[in-house]
């Protein structure tokens, strides 16, 4: 088993993080929008803003696992569960879903808003509106984003969860979509 903006660096904590100075809509802890702000200002500063993230199954009910690219700024080489990202003005979580699996893996699905929750895991915190969706295929995966990915089944991922470096918020977001009966 294996929009838009320009480039920045921010510190954070220890670590010095550069990318795509993307807006966002800065949130309150009701996931209400406050104003619009730069990402990495939402970042460094620890203001609320919003992801999406896709859990992807297959036909059989495999969840798609991944490991991001090594030249990635944030959790190079780690594993993760969903594709996902930020959601810019004005967008909406699935909106932000299916973008990034157009993005990120080549594929296009239906994605539905399963649940969210106020994510302290990561670089800050945010509000993760976790989605899913059924692929019949991949696509062609952005080799910048996506080093590798394959279909895992439950006990599987249970297994690489304990095993593999994923993303700080793998295991909750596994564990929440679980919960959920899905």
């Amino acid at each position: 088993m294996e929009p838009d903006g320009g480039l920045r660096a921010v510190s954070v904590g220890s670590a010095i993080v550069c990318g795509v100075d993307e807006l966002v809509e800065r949130v309150d802890a009701q996931d209400r929008v406050l104003g619009v702000v730069r990402r990495w200002d939402a970042v460094r500063e620890g203001w609320l803003h919003r992801v999406a993230l896709v859990v992807c199954r297959d036909g059989q009910g495999r969840f798609l696992v991944h490991r991001r690219a090594e030249q990635l700024t944030r959790f190079p080489g780690h594993y993760e569960l969903g594709v996902g990202g930020a959601a810019g003005v004005g967008e909406s979580y699935e909106d932000a879903a299916v973008r990034e699996l157009r993005e990120e893996l080549g594929a296009a699905a239906t994605v539905r808003l399963r649940f969210r929750f106020l994510n302290r895991s990561g670089l800050s915190p945010h509000w993760l509106g976790v989605c899913d969706a059924v692929l019949a295929e991949t696509g062609a995966p952005d080799p910048g984003e996506v080093a590798w990915h394959g279909w895992l089944t439950e006990s599987e991922v249970r297994r690489a969860l304990r095993q593999w470096t994923f993303t700080p918020d793998s295991q909750e977001v596994f564990g929440r979509y679980l919960a959920c009966g899905l």
